[in-house]
């Protein structure tokens, strides 16, 4: 579904071009697990960790020349397969085809009109790849006895596809050979297209990615030559870097979260077929139905013969759809770019300002968005920065009196300012912060206009400049709409103008109104995530998208409304989380962090 990934015909089985003994391949893999396990960098030196890693990784890839299993001929090859293995275990897909649509890559092109909210797709539980797939396959005995593989959904699938990928006889094998054999992650990124991305908000997230996969390759690599359950595993003879960042790959973009068969919680699956859909804005039309044991998704609106069928992943920004789909979205309606706020513990006035954000729901110190559409800021962050810059006595008419707690409905409601001079300060602090965020990056706008305008310019690097011009537009909009707010306000305060007053019945219109912004924000989900400590391996380091930590990184969830109209050029399939309801359905709806897209590439 994002931008597919091009697929290099090679052939299958061509050994090694030098032997290399396992001993000295096991040296090379403790080595490289030593590195990536080592303590955290220290600022700035996160680039030269990075280089270090991959020089190792590439002396492995190296040594492994040759090993890897590929499959003989294009994936397009497979397509007829799929599409009769799909028809003969349940699913249903007759009103489409799989098609090539040149730069959008692969996706389904209807065979007959559609209708908006028609269910044309269901996918049977038999045809997923889950944990619980994996559980009962040749992966059992290990997965019995690996906490990691335990606690790791993600690592247990991608693991559970290679043995599958290695055995001729899988019932998934259409499925396998069906999915493309590189993506356009940054897993497969050249060095120099990495480093397109230094100063970007995204680079952090692309590294810790790159060192969670080669830790991770390194420690099952380990583990499958020397654990006695993995002696029978078909990958003991030849597991390769090129073969688990495939797997990675391939799961990073198509994981979705599913109901357990009993619906009493949810697990990770592979669903084929479905997953080759494009993304297009919209809104959420998959759905799991427990009482038919399928997977289900209705059309997102009218298609006609010979037309693209496209879904709508979820409020993703680009950095999320770049790192972990391998696409940029360019009509990207819920882009946003993080920034961390907190109030000082040494400020003379942090106990005043924590109880009011306490009230509110707002954490003392929390990482917000800043968004690409109108108003930049949401209800939450607006509320924590007028927090942020009330005097004492504005904080004494929150924290005491009669309609104190009334005054916390009102925090984020952009109708109800504090004061003139509080609404002039806010808005000055998130030009100013704004301003000197781009003052970090390498290059200005106009430069990465520039560059994308070079006809040789590579598909990574193309992406790596989208995004990061994609943050500086966003930072740019932030800092003019703060400088536009700040003098309109100065204008209010110069006229002598009255403030707005709410009565005590607005707060039950408040509470009834449509928009969220307008909502107490102690009854909201907050868009903005707390950021969470770093934790050892073991307990966080997401090969893939977890559901609690992306590569030990604070992601956030968009809360804008969904748009139906812009299509994007894409086929990555969307993560989501479903909620069963009485009727024994469950909607699969998109997760906190990204639980994946996934490119149909």
């Amino acid at each position: 579904m994002g931008k597919k990934s091009r697929v290099k015909t090679q052939k299958s089985g061509s050994g090694a071009t030098a032997v290399v003994s396992p001993k000295e391949m096991m040296y090379l893999i403790s080595e490289l697990l030593q590195k990536c396990s080592s303590a955290a960098p220290s600022a700035g030196k996160e680039w030269e960790e990075y280089i270090q890693i991959r020089g190792l990784v590439e002396k492995i890839r190296k040594k492994q020349k040759g090993m890897s299993v590929m499959f003989e001929g294009h994936r397009e090859d497979y397509f007829s397969d799929l599409m009769s293995w799909a028809q003969e275990n349940g699913a249903a897909c007759d009103g489409f085809t799989v098609d090539n649509f040149g730069t959008e890559g692969y996706g389904l092109r209807a065979t007959r009109d559609i209708k908006a909210e028609e269910l044309f797709l269901w996918i049977p539980r038999k045809m997923l790849m889950t944990v619980e797939a994996a559980q009962n396959s040749v992966l059992g005995p290990l997965y019995s006895q690996d906490r990691i593989l335990q606690a790791m959904g993600n690592v247990t699938l991608a693991l559970h596809l290679l043995c599958e990928r290695a055995d001729p006889a899988s019932f998934w094998q259409p499925y396998v050979r069906s999915l493309p054999q590189e993506y356009d992650t940054p897993l497969y990124y050249q060095q120099e297209d990495v480093q397109l991305l230094l100063g970007t908000q995204a680079v952090q997230d692309v590294l810790s990615q790159y060192k969670n996969t080669a830790r991770q390759y390194a420690y099952f690599y380990k583990l499958i030559q020397t654990h006695p359950a993995a002696s029978k595993l078909p990958l003991k003879d030849s597991f390769t870097f090129d073969d688990y960042r495939w797997a990675v790959s391939s799961v990073m973009t198509r994981q979705n979260q599913i109901p357990t068969e009993d619906g009493s919680r949810v697990t990770l699956a592979l669903i084929p077929l479905w997953d080759m859909c494009n993304h297009t804005n919209g809104l959420i039309t998959t759905g799991y139905n427990l009482e038919d044991d399928r997977c289900e998704c209705v059309a997102l609106q009218d298609y006609k013969e010979n037309e693209q069928i496209y879904i709508f992943y979820g409020t993703r920004s680009n950095s999320e759809f770049v790192i972990h789909n391998g696409f940029f979205f360019q009509d990207n309606a819920h882009d946003r770019v993080k920034i961390k706020l907190g109030v000082s513990k040494s400020e003379r006035l942090y106990a005043m300002k924590a109880e009011v954000l306490a009230r509110a729901g707002i954490p003392a110190s929390c990482v917000f968005a800043l968004h690409c559409n109108e108003p930049p800021i949401s209800a939450q962050l607006h509320a924590f920065l007028r927090v942020f810059c009330m005097t004492e006595e504005e904080l004494k008419e929150y924290l005491l009196g009669e309609r104190a707690i009334n005054k916390v409905f009102i925090l984020g409601n952009s109708d109800f300012p504090v004061s003139w001079e509080n609404e002039i300060k806010l808005w000055t602090f998130l030009e100013t912060r704004a301003a000197l965020l781009l003052k970090t990056y390498k290059t200005t706008s106009e430069e990465d206009i520039s560059m994308l305008e070079k006809p040789d310019l590579s598909l990574h690097a193309r992406l790596a400049i989208q995004l990061r011009l994609a943050e500086k537009q966003i930072l740019e909009k932030a800092s003019a709409n703060g400088r536009a707010k700040r003098l309109h306000f100065q204008e209010k305060l110069e006229e002598g103008a009255a403030l707005p007053r709410y009565e005590e019945s607005d707060i039950a219109l408040l509470e009834n109104a449509d928009a969220d912004a307008k909502l107490p924000i102690i009854l909201r989900k907050l868009e903005e995530v707390e950021e969470e400590p770093e934790r050892p391996l073991q307990e966080h380091s997401r090969l893939l998208n977890g559901d609690k930590a992306v590569y030990g990184t604070v992601m956030e969830e968009a809360n804008g409304e969904a748009e139906q109209e812009n299509t994007q050029k894409v086929d990555s399939a969307p993560a989501f989380i479903e909620s069963p309801n009485q009727k024994g359905k469950s909607e699969l709806g998109e997760t906190l962090l990204p639980q994946s897209q996934n490119p149909s590439d």
